[in-house]
């Protein structure tokens, strides 16, 4: 854990929701790109525990918490389970400080796998067992990723499945202005060898390629240690990746290092810009993207995750004034199609039937289409149904998740708060000033060195 309050659950600022009150969002068997007969199926097998509770605590709050009671409520009456959702606005701190209390919910959901995999090692988490992860290895795209996503070490140090995936956030994406493209004769790039030709075209054509923005006040940096990620991701195996977040693999290591430049390639050229390269470190990655849409446009192209439209021009429709495509891998490399994410992860803290009911529903398609027919979910699980997601851009991204080879998470995020959320950071900027992305990666383990 990054930072630890210690708090009452007074302070603590909680938000409960009774799903009870929550009606079904769809008629159960009146709209046919629904899995209705899932939800049967489940029903059948589980509608004999009425009478049940389950506590749910996780992240989502304000309309996220709308969406995902109004999931929940499904769950509800399929099984007669009375379920209650609850957050708070520091949800990492309370699940500690109620796990350690011995008063824990029945489910946890947190996005932060390393502070899982901490609850895990003390004993707070119940695992889920190899039926569940075999399950996630044949059901989900890239099933290996998810299932080492959830897999942590008990209080014995032996690994066990904790931690059930459910609600991606996908950030290999690439978004442009079709009409930008189509007036200049460009194509979508489906090779890095083909985006990096394309990079090059557009400063022939006398164009600037890029929007890059790594200004976000106190987090200054962090946008370009996505690009690192995912540069790592295509040019080093997944297991290089995993070896790197774990400090198996040091900062400074060649292959780290030559990540850092593939960032490099595009951020630090000054015609590859908008602004050039001093530029980067100093323009607000909020502000980033607007060159895009500006007349005539100051960039073709701008690398950021799934929620950048919040910060598009207003009026932007997307699908028309602005699109997405995936950020591409290498052909020659051979490493297939990996995708650089985030997401939401559930575990048991509390055993009983109802909470084991829950996983099991998780598994459902039901579980998952009711939410992609709202809005901000995405899923790799192969047998929820496109169809029923809210729009094309989400369905969009759920066909690169789920076409994807190889997820991994945010690796700032497994990295040591110092670390993931310092020195990196500072590193990013400082090389997006001039400095050697040897000496950068250098200071960097340096800090990691440094830690206690």
């Amino acid at each position: 854990m990054k930072k630890m309050f210690l708090m009452t659950v007074a302070a603590a600022a909680l938000v409960a929701g009774s799903v009870s009150a929550q009606e079904l969002k769809f008629a159960p068997g009146e709209d046919a790109k629904f899995s209705w007969s899932t939800f049967e199926e489940f029903k059948k097998a589980h509608g004999d525990l009425k009478g049940q509770t389950l506590k749910i605590f996780g992240p989502w709050r304000g309309d996220d918490q709308v969406l995902v009671e109004s999931m929940l409520s499904y769950f509800e009456n399929a099984t007669g389970i009375d379920v209650s959702y609850s957050s708070s606005e520091n949800y990492e701190q309370q699940i500690v400080i109620d796990t350690q209390a011995g008063s824990p919910p029945d489910i946890a959901v947190l996005p932060q796998p390393g502070l899982l995999a901490d609850l895990a090692s003390k004993g707070f988490l119940v695992p889920l067992g190899t039926e569940s992860a075999d399950w996630m290895k044949t059901n989900y795209a890239a099933g290996d990723s998810w299932v080492s996503l959830g897999t942590y070490k008990d209080k014995a140090g032996a690994e066990q499945f904790f931690a059930f995936p459910y609600k991606a956030d996908l950030k290999s994406l690439v978004w442009y202005s079709p009409e930008n493209f189509e007036d200049a004769g460009y194509e979508v790039p489906k090779t890095m060898e083909e985006l990096k030709a394309l990079t090059e075209k557009i400063v022939a054509d006398g164009g600037t390629p890029w929007c890059i923005g790594l200004g976000s006040g106190g987090a200054t940096g962090w946008p370009a240690t996505d690009w690192v990620e995912d540069m790592m991701l295509r040019t080093q195996s997944p297991d290089v990746y995993d070896k790197w977040v774990t400090n198996e693999i040091k900062f400074n290591d060649p292959a780290v290092v030559g990540a850092i430049e593939e960032f490099g390639w595009f951020a630090r050229n000054d015609k590859f810009v908008d602004g050039g390269s001093k530029a980067v470190a100093s323009t607000d990655f909020r502000d980033s993207p607007k060159g895009l849409f500006s007349s005539p446009p100051k960039c073709f192209m701008h690398r950021q995750a799934s929620f950048i439209p919040s910060f598009f021009p207003e009026g932007t429709e997307l699908g028309v004034d602005a699109d997405f495509f995936y950020f591409p891998a290498y052909a020659e490399k051979n490493l297939g199609t990996p995708v650089l994410g985030a997401g939401t992860l559930v575990s048991i803290t509390k055993d009983t039937p109802a909470a084991r009911a829950f996983i099991e529903w998780l598994k459902t398609p039901i579980a998952h289409e009711v939410w992609m027919a709202q809005t901000g979910f995405l899923t790799p699980f192969k047998s929820a149904k496109p169809e029923t997601y809210a729009n094309d851009a989400l369905r969009k991204q759920g066909e690169i998740l789920t076409n994807a080879t190889t997820f991994r998470f945010d690796g700032s995020d497994l990295m040591p708060g110092k670390i993931g959320a310092g020195a990196f950071w500072t590193g990013m900027v400082d090389y997006s000033g001039g400095k050697a992305a040897a000496d950068v990666a250098g200071d960097i383990q340096k800090a990691w060195d440094g830690l206690k």
